[in-house]
């Protein structure tokens, strides 16, 4: 193989690469209970406790849900003593909540 084609080789790879990172991120949106934890940290900052009084769910599953969002980056932690804050990542967790929930009330009629 030429010089030329290994070059185009590794592009493609990489965009296969890039659009797989792409649909793994937009995965972690597709579990409800994960997007009703993003909803709430869209708020304010939050500790286990009060997403799991929010969501009438206990705190194993909501910490399950956290270290999901927290391994894909949506979602960040601090301590505070013995509690530990969650609260989004940055702007573009922030962003994509945002223009997803414009979206569908748009396209759906529901109120923001």
């Amino acid at each position: 193989m030429d010089h030329q084609q290994d070059e185009v080789d590794m592009e493609k790879e990489l965009m296969q690469d890039f659009v797989r990172d792409l649909a793994d991120f937009f995965k972690v949106f597709g579990d409800p209970t994960r997007l009703c934890i993003l909803r709430l940290l869209l708020k304010e900052e939050m500790n286990v406790g009060e997403m799991a009084d929010a969501l009438e769910m206990t705190q194993s599953a909501v910490s399950h849900q956290l270290r999901v969002l927290r391994q894909n980056a949506l979602v960040k932690y601090r301590k505070e003593g013995k509690t530990v804050y969650y609260s989004l990542d940055d702007d573009h967790v922030r962003s994509v909540l945002e223009q997803g929930t414009t979206h569908i009330c748009h396209k759906r009629g529901y109120e923001e």
